[in-house]
């Protein structure tokens, strides 16, 4: 086999196993997270309004609900268990509520991110990178 035909099959091996890398660590992310068995899902897919929420989390404030900020208990077992105090829970608002509605961002100690949209039912793991 002649050199340049080598660097040709090289290049065409490299891409593949590029192509195949991006796919995989798309579907990586699509299924459920290793440590907590929930989905994952870009901050860029949830409400608006959640975005709004993490970068009031990541500004410390100021919070428009005196709940925000509070220690979530975890008491549908949802998320891993973890000693109390290391939850705590954030409004996401929503349009048209009178109430602070059922949407829900939940920071973890250790900067896990979890969002509800039907307070406590379900949770997903958020990717705020995406």
């Amino acid at each position: 086999m002649g050199s340049s035909r080598r660097i040709t099959v090289a290049l065409a091996g490299l891409i593949v196993l590029v192509l195949a890398g991006w796919f995989v660590r798309e579907l990586v992310t699509d299924t459920p997270s290793a440590g907590s068995g929930l989905p994952v899902r870009a901050l860029s897919e949830l409400p608006d309004e959640a975005a709004g929420t993490w970068r009031l989390i990541e500004k410390g404030g100021p919070f428009p609900y005196d709940e925000d900020g509070r220690v979530f208990g975890n008491r549908e077992g949802l998320l891993p268990a973890e000693e109390s105090g290391y939850y705590h829970e954030y409004t996401v608002g929503t349009p048209g509520s009178r109430d602070r509605g059922a949407r829900r961002i939940v920071t973890g100690s250790d900067g896990e991110l979890y969002y509800t949209a039907d307070h406590y039912s379900s949770f997903v793991v958020v990717d705020p990178g995406r």
